[in-house]
C-alpha cells in the first residue's frame, strides 16, 4: 500500500474512515502479536458462526472524538507512520522509498471496488471497522492506548486497507446495513473481515449490524472467519 506521485506518508485522509458471493477467507488473523498486546484467543468459524459469537450490545455514540484514537503513527520507529506501511504492504507494484518514507510510483488494487490505482493521493487508508463504529461498539471504554493500538492495528492484514478515497468516503463510518462494498465480488470477503476485526478486538454488533451479515452470509456458504484476539 503506498504513496504515489512525491506524496509523503504524513499525508492525511480527508475523511473519517466513514466510510455476490463466492468462496473466501478473511485474512484477519494476525502473523504476528499486535500493538495492544498478545493474542490470547484464535479461532476459524463458519461466517454465520462467527456472525453469533459477537456479543450483542446497542450502540453507544456518546463522547466520540474521532482524536480519540491516535493514529497514523511509526511504531517501529523505522520513518515510515502506519499509512506509508500499509501503502507498502498493499502494492502490487512497489513505489519506491525516499527519504522520511516519502514513496513515489507503484500500483494498487482497491478492495471494495476493484480499481487499479497508480496515484497513491487518491487511495485512504480505511479502519475496516471505522473509528466511529468501533467507540460506539465498545471502545468508547478502551483506555487511549488501546484506542491507538487498534488505530494503527498492523498485526492484521485486514484491520486497515488501502481503497479509493471515493469508495472510503461513501463508506463513511456506516457498518454493513448501511453499506457494501461496490464491487460484488469483494462483498463475502468484507463481510468476513468486518466480522473477524470485530472478533479480534472484542466489539459489539447491534440487532441490524447482525441481520444484515447474517443476510449476506447466506450468499457466501463457503466463507470462514480466522482470528486472533488482542488481549486487554
Amino acid at each position: 500500500m503506498a504513496i504515489a506521485a512525491a506524496l509523503t506518508a504524513c499525508n492525511p485522509q480527508q475523511a473519517d474512515d466513514k466510510p455476490a458471493g463466492g468462496t473466501s477467507s478473511s485474512t484477519a488473523s494476525a502473523v504476528s502479536p499486535a500493538p495492544g498486546g498478545p493474542a490470547p484467543g484464535a479461532g476459524s468459524l463458519s461466517l454465520p458462526d462467527a456472525i453469533d459469537a459477537l456479543p450483542d450490545d446497542t450502540e453507544k455514540r456518546d463522547g466520540y472524538e474521532r482524536d480519540s484514537f491516535r493514529h497514523w503513527i511509526d511504531e517501529d520507529r523505522d520513518g515510515c507512520e502506519t499509512r506509508a506501511e500499509v501503502l507498502l504492504e498493499e502494492a502490487t507494484t512497489k513505489p519506491k522509498q525516499g527519504e522520511r518514507c516519502a514513496l513515489t510510483g507503484g500500483t494498487w488494487m482497491s478492495y471494495y471496488d476493484k480499481v487499479k490505482v497508480t496515484d497513491a493521493r487518491k487511495l485512504d487508508i480505511d479502519h475496516m471497522v471505522p473509528l466511529a463504529e468501533a467507540w460506539d461498539s465498545g471502545a468508547y471504554g478502551w483506555t487511549p492506548e488501546r484506542r491507538q493500538a487498534y488505530a494503527n492495528d498492523l498485526g492484521s492484514q485486514r484491520s486497515l486497507v488501502a481503497v479509493t478515497a471515493k469508495s472510503n468516503r461513501s463508506k463513511s463510518d456506516k457498518d454493513p446495513d448501511q453499506w457494501l462494498p461496490p464491487a460484488p465480488s469483494a462483498r463475502c470477503t468484507y463481510a468476513a473481515d468486518w466480522t473477524a476485526t470485530k472478533l479480534r478486538w472484542k466489539l459489539s454488533a447491534d440487532q441490524n449490524e447482525r441481520g444484515a451479515l447474517l443476510k449476506l452470509a447466506k450468499e457466501c456458504p463457503d466463507t470462514t472467519v480466522e482470528f486472533e484476539e488482542v488481549g486487554q
